[in-house]
């Protein structure tokens, strides 16, 4: 943290100018800094705050002067990690773990005896109980500590070696004083600094290597070499601090579970039918499908609640394909779904804002590895009946092949350019789902799976998929208890994205003006030349309302904006659910700042910010300057800042090009 005080030379101070840019900027192009401004009783000189993690600076005030000092005192808070040993975890070490005798093992197995008589719960059990047992005796286990001080990445048995030498060289020197003891002690200091910095750019080349495939690696390292706080904060919860890790994970775990959805009864909503040119196949599972996703398996995710890890599963892809396939075979026949499969452990992830609120956290579920397997085995089966039907809407482009952020912004900009370019004046509606994802209701949803022509049997395994689910929230290797999930598709799910899709694919139904949907952001416009073009956009937003009603989803109306454009605008008002939309001249759409002049100048300096932010943790974080590591990190870490989406916001100003073009001079 940098605490300054500056006179202040300035004669007027505007809201938007900091009296000493220069600094601040050059500063903003080097460190990730947020600062915090404190104007003085005495006009004449001001302090500036300025951290590189300002989660850990609260409470920031200027006090009286202490004693007979005619400074001001400048008091705040800063959160500090306490290092605490919370004990080791036992993990499976793959580096010492015999495959081949695991492989052997498995395959003297009849599993078509071991599976006989038994349903599809008690087919998992067995399976899960036989793959543990037999993964304890071919991969040994290692203790893995969770105190917060770790030894770093790149110490290796060699370092560790020299490090003691060099140590009993300096008692021996200290004790004897002699020239030989000090000569034997610099060579051992001179041999741990050699090896040190080979061990490093060791492991920084395959950080490198890595980078693209696996960049938490990258991450971690940095991390590992500085004590910012991650992860949760302390949480405000009935007027007091949540500190113990326990108490935040019940506290998230409520909080998440309070936005689910008491789904009222059916009744008459009913979704329209589908008219589709093939019926979906029934016998669509096949073996050589089994083996395929297990041989597609990220090793590097974590295991899921059943403790399966998925490096085991993809080792043993040829061994496991048949007893998987009886389970996925029975579990899809039968409609049951096995117990593990239906648990989530709920990763907190902080989105922005305040890191004490609850609510500024989003949750991430970690469900099991084989579970989701089938998850996709399903997806990709509803997927193909859906495109090959017709069925989902075009102004979709979340979760769809050939689609992205990209494309949902060229399509609908596109638009408004046109119109724009005709003379006309356009009005945007950006409209935002409160917990979308975790308040859609499972029966309405189901609803609208037959409504499309989905086989029954595909419709009794999902809504057993979606029932007796149960979550809990980790926080530091502490789980909270469990909980109920009464609505929602599970975030971090295979299957979840896509059947949001189709519970929102008749959004647009009925609706005159240009509407464009990216999974749940949703935004709509029209030229607004006359009254009635006014009119007609109200009667859109009411009948996106009515829409909402009818299926339990709620608007988050104070987050809803409307933009207008063009010069002869008439900045007419509008309102949602009878509480008037507020107006916008820039919004963040899809992570990318559109004003109300269609300029990317803002989109600039965002996408410099943010590529020079992990710049600066490449300079921080990485002692080697070779080109083999730094233009791998490069093209992996910084280039996707400046180039997400590029496509459409790409400068044509002169100084947003140099803007983009100083952060790889940097």
């Amino acid at each position: 943290m940098i605490l300054s005080t500056c006179k202040n030379k300035v004669p007027q101070w505007g809201v938007n100018l900091h009296p000493h840019m220069p600094i601040y900027t050059c500063l903003s192009g080097r460190i990730a800094i947020s600062g915090v401004h404190l104007s003085l009783i005495n006009t004449s000189s001001f302090i500036h705050a300025t951290s590189n993690d300002p989660e850990r600076i609260a409470n920031v005030q200027v006090v009286e002067p202490l004693g007979n000092s005619d400074h001001n005192v400048i008091s705040f808070d800063v959160w500090c990690r306490k290092q605490i040993y919370t004990g080791a975890t036992k993990t499976l070490n793959f580096r010492k773990a015999n495959f081949s005798s695991l492989r052997a093992a498995l395959q003297g197995i009849d599993w078509g005896i071991m599976f006989s008589d038994k349903n599809t719960e008690q087919k998992w059990l067995s399976f899960k109980m036989i793959l543990n047992h037999y993964c304890s005796q071919f991969i040994p286990l290692i203790r893995k500590s969770r105190s917060v001080k770790n030894h770093p990445m790149w110490l290796n048995s060699e370092v560790k070696k020299l490090i003691g030498k060099k140590r009993k060289a300096f008692k021996k020197y200290k004790s004897e004083g002699t020239v030989a003891a000090f000569n034997e002690y610099k060579h051992y200091n001179k041999c741990c600094k050699t090896a040190i910095r080979k061990a490093k750019i060791e492991n920084e080349e395959r950080i490198a290597a890595e980078a693209k495939t696996n960049p938490k690696k990258f991450f971690k390292y940095i991390n590992s070499k500085k004590m910012q706080v991650e992860g949760v904060a302390p949480l405000s919860y009935n007027n007091n601090m949540v500190t113990a890790d326990t108490e935040k994970a019940d506290v998230l775990n409520q909080f998440f579970s309070s936005v689910y959805t008491v789904e009222e009864p059916v009744g008459q909503v009913s979704p329209n039918s589908f008219t589709v040119a093939s019926a979906p196949t029934t016998q669509w599972l096949a073996q050589d499908m089994v083996l395929k996703g297990l041989h597609t398996i990220n090793v590097n995710k974590a295991p899921g609640p059943d403790g399966i890890h998925p490096r085991v599963l993809r080792e043993l892809g040829a061994e496991l394909q048949w007893p998987l396939f009886l389970i996925f075979s029975d579990s899809l026949s039968s409609g049951m779904v096995p117990s593990d499969w239906k648990k989530a452990n709920v990763t907190p992830i902080f989105k922005k804002g305040i890191r004490s609120q609850p609510g500024n956290y989003r949750p991430v579920s970690l469900t099991s590895v084989v579970g989701k397997l089938f998850e996709g085995l399903l997806r990709d089966h509803i997927q193909n009946y859906v495109v090959e039907n017709g069925i989902m809407s075009s102004n979709q482009h979340g979760f769809m092949k050939d689609r992205s952020c990209q494309t949902n912004l060229i399509a609908f900009y596109d638009e408004v350019s046109k119109k724009l370019d005709s003379g006309d004046a356009v009005d945007i509606i950006y409209l935002d789902f409160a917990k979308a994802f975790d308040t859609v209701p499972h029966k309405r949803l189901l609803s609208k799976l037959r409504s499309i022509g989905l086989s029954e049997v595909v419709c009794t395994w999902i809504e057993n998929w979606l029932q007796d689910r149960v979550q809990r929230v980790v926080v530091n290797g502490t789980f909270s208890t469990w909980s109920k999930v009464l609505s929602g598709v599970p975030q971090g799910s295979v299957l979840g994205p896509l059947l949001f899709n189709l519970f929102i694919n008749d959004l647009g139904e009925g609706i005159m003006s240009n509407v464009s949907v990216f999974a749940d952001d949703t935004k709509l416009c029209r030229p607004v030349n006359s009254i009635q073009d006014v009119t007609s956009l109200q009667q859109d937003l009411d009948q996106l309302a009515i829409w909402a009603a009818k299926w339990q989803m709620r608007f988050n109306v104070d987050k809803c904006k409307v933009m207008h454009l063009g010069c002869k605008n008439m900045q007419a008002p509008y309102n949602l659910n009878g509480t008037a939309l507020g107006k916008s001249i820039m919004e963040k759409d899809l992570g990318v700042l559109v004003d109300n002049k269609l300029g990317c100048s803002k989109q600039c300096q965002a996408a410099a910010a943010r590529a020079n932010k992990v710049l600066s943790c490449i300079k921080r974080g990485i002692d080697s300057r070779e080109e083999g590591v730094i233009l791998p990190l490069y093209r992996a870490l910084v280039r996707p800042h400046l180039e997400y989406a590029v496509q459409f916001w790409s400068p044509v100003l002169k100084r947003d090009i140099i803007e983009l073009e100083r952060v790889q001079m940097g």
